[in-house]
């Protein structure tokens, strides 16, 4: 019954692996990739200085999101947030497209616990750390202090949604599309879209609308709404774009900027008069700085400040 189950929702992944000219595009070869960053999905290069760049790198499966990625996207992104050289991280992908979603054919075994024959309870009990796994997996860059800047190409499906909800500014390609996928598949998106994307867009009727349908979204509307805030017209713009905006971010004090960082993440989850009160004591330290005289002798001397690492 299991194995039923799990072929047929593997027949409805909406996209083929159909070669094409962009399956060449950016791919690790063209990418110099930096010692102590080995990982099987992803590829890590240093397009500038203090910028880090996250390829997911599994073009052959269309970016597919399989166990190895889950655990390696967090991985990187708590590496990144610990490596003092990091100051901002741009989140692309080799191949023709973002991401397909979630690799449907490595999720036997949750498919096995789900169909088993145990009580409901006790495999309940048995899905519920597995869940929380991808969630924290997703959620690390959120965490992560420096931000993130995603650059979406193509097709970004399901667990791809969920991944760019919690970047810190979302690009796209002109190309573009976006699809809440889970409802095709039976389940309700449990790694952060209904919980992140309200909150991006401040539509909950178009949250829905999205949620409950699965339909496409074309890079147009979502600038429109709110979850990208700029389309370039290809890849390589695209990139270069968030490349330039990451470079630009990771000049400034990255003492004000994590702080920052920090701060507009917990003024989205409290009161005005929280948020307030919890800058306040962030800044009590943060501003006893030396980024904060640094960055005044410059623009009294109209000099470049250069900063400590972080």
């Amino acid at each position: 019954m299991a194995s039923r189950v799990l072929s047929a929702l593997s027949g409805l992944r909406s996209v083929r692996a159909v070669p094409s000219l962009a399956a060449t595009m950016s791919t690790t070869t063209t990418q110099e990739l930096i010692p102590g960053y080995s990982y099987d999905t992803l590829a890590i290069s240093q397009p500038s200085q203090h910028v880090f760049q996250v390829n997911i790198n599994r073009p052959k499966n269309l970016n597919a999101m399989n166990k190895a990625f889950w655990r390696e996207i967090r991985e990187v992104f708590e590496q990144l947030g610990a490596d003092s050289e990091c100051r901002a991280v741009v989140l692309a992908a080799n191949g023709r497209m973002f991401t397909a979603g979630i690799d449907l054919s490595e999720m036997a075994d949750i498919g096995g616990m789900v169909m088993g024959d145990d009580d409901v309870a006790r495999k309940a009990r048995g899905v519920m750390p597995i869940i929380a796994a991808y969630q924290a997996s997703f959620t690390a860059l959120e965490k992560c202090p420096k931000p993130v800047v995603a650059a979406v190409h193509s097709a970004c499906i399901g667990g791809g949604v969920d991944l760019i909800c919690a970047a810190d500014i979302r690009y796209c390609s002109d190309d573009a599309w976006f699809q809440v996928k889970e409802v095709d598949v039976g389940l309700a998106a449990d790694v952060g879209t209904l919980q992140r994307l309200p909150k991006i867009v401040g539509n909950e009727s178009l949250v829905r609308e999205l949620a409950f349908s699965a339909r496409k979204m074309y890079s147009a509307e979502a600038l429109k709404c709110g979850l990208v805030s700029r389309i370039f017209p290809n890849y390589e713009s695209l990139v270069s774009g968030a490349v330039e905006i990451a470079t630009t971010i990771a000049s400034k004090s990255p003492v004000a900027v994590q702080t920052s960082k920090a701060a507009l993440i917990h003024a989205r989850d409290h009161s005005v008069q929280e948020g307030l009160d919890y800058i306040a004591t962030l800044n009590m330290m943060m501003l006893q700085s030396e980024d904060l005289r640094l960055a005044a002798m410059a623009a009294m001397s109209k000099e470049k400040p250069t900063f400590s690492k972080l």
